[in-house]
């Protein structure tokens, strides 16, 4: 049996060449990244060099029309990706011609490739060919030689058989058929987190679907039928009761009781139909959830516990860098997966162990360029891993293989299951198999500004949606960073002269003028990676400068009135308990040097004072707002707090902060001199837009208006049918 026709595994052109079989681009023989569907795109182009490729034959080949997908958004983003790899212009093209309408040409020089046989420098044999055995004209004495060799020409065929079978078929397409939205109540689905980024689960017992939801007198537990129709509630005692999971019977669910300033909280499972709430155990965790054989699994610190559903016979499983959330056991409670979150980054991956604790690594460790990784659960026969990622402040479902049939040559590279403009997140599979239902949201928020005179929240800048807003010392210049989009901007007051500073898939929070309004300082990463402090011209043409070179995370800072200094914190690792793993500290612009504020350990967010005679700070566990005044050198407490970065008063006389009581948010200022607290505005927006600390509180304009975010989003749940082979 001939093998297959081997098509051409590396393309070379002009300084570059592709490598199809490892899917690398490099060039000059280093890789240069380049996302899977812009990859995929170039391959497709030069599959016919010199011939047009429609749209329409990159959409068939590449998102299929029932793909949930903005088919029109993803090409023209993944062209355009694929252009800044080459360096290469839609105006002046040197590779990729763009023909309008129509779809587009590789116009480059194909120099020479390498085929399948040549990549591998190995011989090809026709399995036809194998040595025959004796004739039958031979002496009977050879008849045992004879049946060995028909025996090994027989093994050679059917492996040969073997290797063509694995290279020529695959496992089949995973394909999402269609989708329907199953929630349509307006309801805020996403207001509670257990850990860092980690979010509450998604679960069902077959026949409806259980899960989280914020309304004004807290989070509770929501339900609807597997087809969708009304929401009803699962009665509680709890205040803020949030989700973790479901027994395999579908009989009780398991929650807990969400409290800011806790991270480890006592859980409760309640019987589905009603009845009395019971403690499960006496174990204290950030995460829970039920194993496939009745036990319970939970996380505490960075450890990961299996006990009974009493509490009884607990046991320590394994130890991990992180902090861990999300548990789910395998079908068949080989391996344990679950999101393991890191506080130093702000960031979650997927890690994996075995049932008895060994075998202890990361899942996909470099894929995605580091991008958040979580919240996945497997299929019920155990042939795909289901999971979500989060890239450009948006998150997308992701398969990975697990396993096929023997004789098929599985590749665990992620297939991407969403692309479209909804963020997709939370992804549970159904019981059949057959469907995912998922949470989505179009993430969207406006600006508004308190009116002093009407008493109400009015549109600001347009209502553009954007968050942590800061002024330029003469007021005439503002810098902020667009929701969700993570993306660096500034313009004049009134919103005119908008000019973006940032790209994606860079990030930035929390902008700062410097006094003389030509720098801007923020906090800012790439996907992965730390929180550092960056600075950054406020003209066009420059890019981010960080501002120190150590990689310990730095946040939220803030300049000297008079230019020379600028202060900054740490990133709060209130979940790891570590009270001291914050600091503030006062880098000298003239100098170079850092010096630590004397007994600033545990407080983040510091903010100078307009006069310079007083930084504030934030505890890590974002309870008490210090005060640190420079004509004593000491620190005391100012008021208590729920969080966030307070904003100086122009005069330096009052701080103005948001409070995040559910039952009666508001506006408070407290007054320096004699610690008076004084509420300035009561907060009755839809929702708040949910995000990291500092990104709650927007600030004040430069006339001491308060500003905050109302909460556009759309966020309901959706089931995709699923094609699974």
């Amino acid at each position: 049996m001939p093998l297959p026709k081997q098509t051409p595994l590396i393309i070379r052109f002009g300084l570059f060449e592709v490598d199809l079989q490892e899917g690398e681009l490099r060039k000059r023989g280093l890789r240069i990244k380049l996302q899977e569907q812009p990859f995929q795109v170039l391959a497709i182009l030069l599959e016919s060099p010199g011939k047009i490729v429609t749209r329409d034959e990159l959409r068939q080949k590449l998102w299929p029309a029932d793909t949930f997908v903005d088919f029109d958004h993803s090409l023209n983003s993944a062209v355009k990706k694929l252009r800044e790899a080459l360096g290469d212009q839609s105006d002046n093209s040197r590779f990729i011609e763009t023909l309008h309408r129509r779809g587009y040409r590789f116009i480059g020089s194909v120099e020479n490739s390498q085929s399948a046989a040549g990549n591998r420098n190995e011989p090809q044999q026709d399995a036809t060919t194998a040595p025959a055995g004796p004739t039958t004209e031979e002496p009977r004495r050879n008849s045992a030689s004879r049946s060995v060799a028909i025996l090994v020409a027989a093994g050679v065929v059917f492996l040969s058989v073997i290797l063509v079978l694995r290279w020529t078929s695959p496992p089949g397409a995973l394909r999402v058929l269609n989708y329907t939205q199953i929630t349509n109540d307006g309801a805020d689905k996403a207001t509670v987190f257990s850990v860092g980024t980690i979010p509450p689960p998604i679960v069902t017992d077959g026949s409806r679907l259980y899960f989280t939801e914020g309304h004004e007198s807290g989070s509770i537990i929501a339900e609807v039928s597997l087809g969708g129709g009304e929401t009803a509630f699962v009665s509680t005692p709890f205040p803020n009761a949030v989700l973790a999971g479901i027994s395999p019977s579908g009989a009780d669910l398991l929650l807990y009781t969400f409290v800011s300033s806790e991270i480890q909280v006592p859980f409760w499972t309640i019987p589905v139909l009603g009845g009395s709430p019971r403690r499960a155990g006496s174990f204290l965790a950030q995460d829970a959830s039920w194993s496939p054989n009745g036990q319970i699994i939970y996380t505490r610190d960075h450890d990961i516990y299996v006990c009974n559903p009493d509490g009884s016979e607990s046991r320590k499983l394994v130890s991990v860098p992180g902090l861990p959330a999300w548990p789910r056991w395998s079908p068949g409670g080989e391996v344990l997966r679950f999101s393991e979150y890191d506080p130093k980054k702000d960031s979650a991956s997927i890690w994996e162990v075995s049932h008895d604790g060994s075998n202890l690594h990361p899942v996909l460790p470099t894929w995605n360029g580091g991008a958040t990784k979580c919240c996945g659960s497997w299929t019920p026969d155990g042939k795909y891993f289901i999971f979500q990622s989060m890239r450009d402040g948006r998150n997308d479902i992701w398969a990975i293989r697990e396993k096929g049939r023997w004789w098929q040559n599985i590749s665990q590279k992620p297939l991407q299951l969403s692309a479209g403009p909804i963020s997709l997140s939370r992804p549970l599979v159904s019981k059949d198999g057959k469907r995912i239902f998922v949470l989505g949201e179009k993430l969207r928020g406006e600006l508004v500004r308190y009116d002093h005179k009407s008493n109400q929240f009015v549109p600001y800048l347009a209502g553009v949606s954007a968050v942590g807003l800061a002024f330029s010392r003469d007021g005439n210049w503002v810098t902020y960073v667009a929701y969700p989009e993570g993306t660096l901007w500034r313009s004049k007051r009134d919103g005119s002269e908008r000019l973006q500073l940032t790209f994606s898939p860079f990030e930035a929070i929390a902008p700062r003028w410097s006094p003389g309004g030509n720098e801007i300082a923020f906090t800012g990463r790439m996907p992965g990676q730390t929180w550092k402090v960056f600075i950054i011209p406020s003209q066009a043409g420059s890019s981010p400068q960080p501002l120190l070179k150590e990689e310990a995370g730095q946040a939220a800072p803030d300049w000297s009135p008079d230019g020379s200094s600028i202060v900054y914190g740490g990133f709060p690792e209130v979940f790891s308990g570590a009270a001291g793993a914050t600091a503030v500290h006062v880098l000298d612009l003239n100098t170079h040097e850092t010096s630590l504020l004397n007994g600033s350990e545990g407080l983040y967010c510091p903010r100078w004072s307009p006069d310079g005679r007083y930084i504030s700070a934030t505890k890590a566990d974002g309870q008490e707002l210090m005060l640190f005044d420079f004509t004593t050198r000491k620190w005391t407490e100012l008021t208590e707090l729920s969080g966030g970065c307070p904003s100086w008063s122009q005069d330096s006389t009052q701080l103005y902060f948001q409070t995040f009581d559910v039952k009666d948010p508001a506006v408070f200022r407290v007054r320096i001199a004699d610690r008076r607290r004084e509420r300035v505005a009561s907060i009755n927006l839809p929702r708040d837009v949910q995000g990291a600390e500092w990104e709650w509180w927007n600030g004040l304009t430069p006339d001491n208006a308060p500003l905050l975010m109302r909460d556009m989003s759309t966020k309901e749940i959706y089931a995709l049918d699923l094609q699974l082979p």
